[in-house]
């Protein structure tokens, strides 16, 4: 069975271009992390004691997972990446 080679990505290499992903990995899952905690929580136990209270928290979470996405995906203004043919 052949080896295969690990993605730019997981080993921490820039990409093709030179976006490097090891900046951003840290935010991003932190912003996960927060997300998970607000979404699980708010409908494991806080609907107990408030359901408008557990509605804004996975209203919260729905926010900060765009957030997130926005974060992982944004461009440094030296990265010129994006405006490159393929």
């Amino acid at each position: 069975m052949a080896s295969r080679a690990a993605s730019p990505a997981v080993a921490g290499r820039p990409y093709p271009g030179g976006m490097n992903a090891r900046r951003r990995r840290p935010l991003f899952f932190a912003l996960m992390a927060v997300c998970l905690t607000l979404f699980i929580s708010s409908w494991a136990f806080v609907r107990l004691w408030s359901v408008p209270v557990a509605v804004a928290m996975a209203v919260l979470a729905m926010l900060t997972l765009m957030a997130a996405r926005f974060t992982a995906n944004a461009r440094d203004n030296e990265e010129s990446w994006w405006n490159r043919r393929p």
